[in-house]
C-alpha cells in the first residue's frame, strides 16, 4: 500500500442524479459523506440506543449519537495531526496533498459518525443477545433456517457483529433507508475495523487484529472486495478471505478507544456512581514526567483549584486527557507508517503506549469493567435487552416462515411500510437478514414498545 492509493472519490455506484453534479458543490467529496450520515434516519435513531447507562434519565448521559458526534471531533483532530504529518514528512503535491491538508479529517469524522450505527438497542449487550439466539433459537427455526442457509452465512447470525452490520447499513445499494447512503469508499474502508468474515474472524488467538472479530457478512462480500482491491489490501497469509486493514481504520478505532475511556468515567460521576478524586487519580498519572509544559502535571493541578464546580473539574481532566492522548496516537501513527503501508501493525494505537502507561490505561479499562459497566443499572437493562431482542427476533422469522399463520398476517402488518420490499426476497439468508436489519434498527424505547404488544403486556 501507499498513501497515493488509499484515498478516491469513488462511490459505491454512479449518483441517480447525474444532472445535479452540473452544479457547483461547496463541499468536498468526504464532506458530503459526513453530512450523508449525520441527516440520516439511523445515525438520528442512536439518540435512543443505550451508551451505558439507562435513557433517559433526570441527569443527561451519553447515549450513542452523542458519543458518536464526540468520536468525530475527536477522530477528526486526530487525522488533521496525521495529515500535516505526513505532508511535512513527503513530497505530496495535486490533489494527493490537498487529501491529506485537508480532506483527511473529514474521512475520519465521517467514519467516527457511522461507527455504532450497526449497533443494536440495550447497549453493549444487544450484540450478544443477538448471537445467542441465533445459536439457541427454536428447534423449528433452527431446522429451517440450518436447512436452508450456507455455513458461512449462518455463522453471520450465530457471531453476529454491530460493525459489520454498520458496513452492511452503509453498503447497501436499496436498503429499509431509502436507497442507501451511497458513501465514498475511502469512507466505508476507514470503518472497516475487523475486514474479515463472520467464519474466519473471532479468532484471536490467530495473533491477527484483522480476525479478533469480523467486519462483514456474506449479503455484502463483494462490496467488501471491491474496497479490498480499489486500495490494495495484503490478504492475510493463511485465510481464504482475510485481509490487512485499511491504514486509516486505526485512527477510527483510537478516537473511539480515546472517548469511552474517559467519557463512561465522566457519566459515572455525573450519576454519583465515582468520585472526581477517583477519576483524578485516574488520569493525573497520565501527566506525570510529561516535559511538553501544556500537559505540565502541576500546571494542570493548578488549573484544577482555581475550578470550583466538581463536574467542571472533570470536564476539565476529560478535555486535557483526550488532548494528551490524540497527540500520542499521532506520534504512534507516523512512527509506525512502515507497518502501516505493509498491512503489519497488529497493534491498536492505545496498544502502543510504553510500559507504564499502557499499565494505567488497563487500570481504567478494569476498573470501568468492575465499576461502570458492572453497576446494577446497567447490568438490567442489559438483561432485559436479552429477553427483548429475543421475542421479537422469534415473533418476526416465524411469521417471515409461516406467513400462512393469522398471528403472523398481523405480525406482517407492523412491517407494512417494508411489507412489498420483503415479499420481494426468496433467499432465506436475505429474509433473515431483512428482520435483523428492522431489530438492530429499533430504538431501546420502540423495541420495549413492541416487546410489551407482542407478550400483550401493553396495548
Amino acid at each position: 500500500m501507499n498513501w497515493e492509493q488509499l484515498f478516491t472519490t469513488q462511490r459505491q455506484k454512479e449518483s441517480v442524479h447525474p444532472e445535479l453534479k452540473k452544479e457547483p458543490d461547496i463541499r468536498n467529496s468526504f464532506q458530503r459523506d459526513y453530512d450523508r450520515i449525520i441527516f440520516s434516519g439511523p445515525f438520528r435513531r442512536m439518540q435512543d440506543k443505550t451508551q451505558v447507562f439507562p435513557l433517559p434519565g433526570p441527569i443527561f448521559v451519553h447515549n450513542r449519537l452523542t458519543h458518536s458526534m464526540e468520536v468525530a471531533s475527536v477522530g477528526r483532530s486526530l487525522a488533521s495531526l496525521i495529515g500535516q504529518g505526513l505532508c511535512a514528512r513527503h513530497s505530496f503535491s495535486g490533489q494527493v496533498y490537498t487529501f491529506y491538508s485537508q480532506h483527511l479529517s473529514w474521512v475520519i469524522a465521517a467514519a467516527c459518525l457511522a461507527h455504532d450505527i450497526g449497533n443494536p438497542p440495550f447497549g453493549h449487550s444487544g450484540e450478544d443477545a443477538i448471537r445467542t439466539f441465533f445459536r439457541e433459537m427454536p428447534a423449528n427455526i433452527a431446522a429451517f433456517i440450518e436447512q436452508h442457509i450456507s455455513a458461512e452465512q449462518l455463522a453471520d447470525l450465530q457471531h453476529f457483529e454491530g460493525n459489520s452490520m454498520a458496513f452492511r447499513i452503509l453498503a447497501q445499494e436499496q436498503s429499509l433507508y431509502n436507497g442507501g447512503f451511497n458513501l465514498t469508499l475511502t469512507t466505508i474502508a476507514s470503518m472497516i475495523k475487523y475486514p474479515s468474515s463472520s467464519l474466519e474472524g473471532f479468532s484471536k488467538s490467530s495473533g491477527s487484529i484483522s480476525r479478533k472479530k469480523s467486519g462483514y457478512f456474506q449479503s455484502e462480500k463483494p462490496v467488501f472486495e471491491k474496497i479490498a482491491r480499489t486500495f490494495f489490501l495484503p490478504s492475510i497469509e493463511g485465510t481464504g478471505s482475510v485481509y490487512a486493514r485499511h491504514p486509516f481504520v486505526f485512527l477510527t478505532e483510537a478516537a473511539d478507544d480515546i472517548c469511552y475511556r474517559v467519557i463512561d468515567m465522566e457519566d459515572a460521576h455525573r450519576l454519583n456512581i465515582i468520585d472526581k478524586q477517583t477519576i483524578f487519580d485516574l488520569f493525573l498519572p497520565f501527566f506525570s514526567g510529561e516535559k511538553d509544559p501544556v500537559f505540565d502535571r502541576k500546571k494542570i493541578e493548578q488549573n484544577l483549584m482555581k475550578i470550583t464546580s466538581s463536574e467542571e473539574q472533570v470536564a476539565y481532566i476529560r478535555a486535557t486527557w483526550i488532548n494528551w492522548m490524540v497527540h500520542h496516537c499521532a506520534r504512534f501513527f507516523l512512527e509506525k507508517e512502515e507497518a502501516l503501508l505493509e498491512g503489519r501493525l497488529n497493534q491498536s494505537l492505545i496498544d502502543l503506549f510504553p510500559g507504564s502507561l499502557l499499565e494505567l490505561l488497563q487500570d481504567i479499562d478494569q476498573f470501568s469493567f468492575q465499576k461502570i459497566y458492572q453497576y446494577p443499572s446497567s447490568v438490567e437493562i442489559e438483561l432485559g435487552g436479552y429477553t427483548i431482542l429475543a421475542v421479537l427476533l422469534e415473533e418476526l422469522l416465524k411469521a417471515v416462515f409461516q406467513p400462512q399463520l393469522p398471528k403472523s398476517q398481523k405480525i406482517y402488518r407492523l412491517l407494512s411500510w417494508q411489507e412489498s420490499r420483503l415479499n420481494e426476497i426468496h433467499d432465506t439468508y436475505l429474509k433473515v437478514m431483512f428482520i435483523l436489519d428492522f431489530v438492530t434498527g429499533c430504538t431501546d424505547s420502540y423495541a420495549m414498545d413492541l416487546y410489551k404488544k407482542l407478550r400483550a403486556i401493553a396495548y
